[in-house]
């Protein structure tokens, strides 16, 4: 009996043993990448049984479709009103075509009655009109348009202002005669010649018509054409009598 209880107390004490020297083994740990480590880790890409599967991204950066879209540009369409041409026409009459914008310049042309050139531009004050000359397109000249004789299509201030380069050169008739003449066409009349310096009156270039106003039926004396820087003397009255002008 004594020999069965030492028995079970050996048996015991191996167990005890045993247990004593059993060493435990802890539990994996888990695969963490602190933040800094984050970009250098290198996934597989597959992974086998018990492994961290691999990343596999919704779409690939290649395969990535990038559609532009424009926003419409929108384009503002310039409307040019052109400036309308336009032209003067004579009217019941012949007109003067002049190389200036005035009376004392000479005449360059003539504007029949009834036909029309273009208007190429204006005066500062808006009286003459820079025009082609008929039949010779490449030269201009300028015609006054306050005179019943003429007519205007259109708004002569649309038209560019022209200034002219130079200054007529003064033309005159000097009446030598102690009779008063009238010149026409413009009913000038100039003094007697002991009426100096009245009797020496500046005119305009053109045709002219002189007439004795003193003399019965005022009877032409003269007929001449006067141009710029033209000097012309009057000689002869309505009753023949010829005379000479005083020395300057």
């Amino acid at each position: 009996m004594k020999t069965y209880k030492t028995l079970i107390v050996v048996l015991l004490a191996l167990v005890i043993g045993a247990c004593g020297s059993t060493t435990l083994t802890p539990a994996a740990q888990t695969d963490i990448a602190l933040p800094g480590e984050i970009a250098s880790t290198n996934i597989p890409s597959s992974a086998s049984v018990g492994q961290t599967p691999a990343l596999t991204p919704d779409a690939s950066v290649d395969n990535l479709t990038y559609t532009a879209t424009t926003s419409p540009i929108s384009t503002a369409t310039l409307s040019v009103t052109p400036i309308p041409t336009i032209h003067v026409t004579a009217v019941k009459g012949n007109v003067f075509i002049r190389r200036g914008p005035d009376l004392a310049f000479n005449p360059v042309s003539v504007l029949m009655d009834g036909q029309s050139v273009k208007a190429l531009g204006r005066d500062v004050l808006a009286n003459w009109l820079q025009v082609s000359i008929p039949d010779h397109p490449k030269e201009t000249g300028w015609i006054s348009i306050r005179t019943r004789f003429v007519t205007v299509n259109g708004d002569i201030m649309t038209l560019p202002e022209v200034m002219p380069t130079d200054w007529p050169v003064r033309a005159s008739l000097r009446n030598c005669t102690y009779h008063q003449m009238e010149v026409n066409p413009g009913g000038i009349v100039i003094p007697a010649a002991d009426n100096f310096p009245d009797n020496d009156v500046q005119i305009n270039p053109g045709v002219y018509t002189i007439h004795d106003i003193e003399v019965d039926g005022s009877p032409d004396v003269m007929e001449v054409e006067v141009k710029e820087g033209s000097h012309i003397d009057i000689l002869d009255d309505g009753d023949g009598n010829h005379k000479k002008c005083a020395l300057p």
